[in-house]
């Protein structure tokens, strides 16, 4: 990953340089004193991940912040508590308080690897319906990377920057963004019927043209997903 600092103050940036130095796959793209020599910076360099300060002269990190359209990932890094509501309602990665520990550090970075990182499937399976029944993915939980069979999901629920993964016999949370899983999970056996729900085709026991019911839950349909939802669920039939 391509790393952007921007603070104003030289020992924060040197630490950080000394953190991203001791961590394979990240490289320091430029160390930047102010958020004008970032915005330079970040519309002229491929960047992937900027440690960020708030309080800085002329331009704040969180207006800098603003000011992008196309977002890198962010990890705000400050001595001020106050902001961290301001922080997460940006869609930043993590709010790391000054001063920043190296065990802090490699927390954020795991992070941002698992963002990153895609659905993992087993591949010694076959086509069709053998494939599902057989595909998992892994989630981390805590320290612990759990695997989930797809086949066993009932439905994903959006907890802003984490996800709950429900299934028959436990719920997983793990920080993860629901749109990330939208896109990878297949969508003949998913369907997104709210900004917060995922569920499982074959799992739902009955719909109506307000809401869907799988393990014993009745989730609302959300308005802007009512269409592509009654379309799927009619087309698999699952009232049949």
């Amino acid at each position: 990953m391509k790393c952007l600092i921007v603070d104003d103050e030289p020992l924060a940036r040197q630490l950080l340089e000394r953190y991203i130095a001791g961590v394979n796959g990240l490289t320091l793209v430029k160390s930047a004193e102010n958020s004008i020599d970032a915005f330079t910076v970040i519309q002229n360099r491929p960047v992937d991940l900027i440690f960020l300060d708030i309080q800085m002269p002329q331009i704040t990190g969180i207006e800098l912040l603003r000011s992008l359209k196309q977002r890198p990932r962010v990890i705000l890094t400050t001595a001020y508590r106050e902001y961290a509501f301001e922080a997460y309602d940006l869609d930043v990665v993590d709010y790391l308080l000054k001063p920043i520990s190296f065990d802090r550090f490699l927390r954020s970075i795991s992070k941002i690897y698992q963002l990153r990182q895609p659905i993992t499937q087993n591949e010694d399976v076959l086509p069709g319906v053998q494939s599902f029944d057989g595909a998992y993915i892994y989630v981390k939980e805590d320290r612990e990377m759990i695997k989930v069979f797809l086949k066993d999901i009932l439905y994903i629920e959006s907890l802003r920057d984490y996800v709950r993964i429900k299934t028959e016999q436990r719920q997983i949370i793990t920080y993860q963004k629901i749109s990330y899983l939208e896109q990878k999970l297949p969508e003949n056996k998913f369907v997104r019927i709210h900004r917060s729900f995922i569920v499982a085709c074959d799992h739902v026991s009955s719909f109506t043209v307000h809401s869907v019911r799988v393990g014993g839950l009745e989730i609302p349909i959300g308005r802007n997903y009512k269409n592509s939802t009654l379309k799927v669920l009619h087309r698999d039939n699952v009232l049949q």
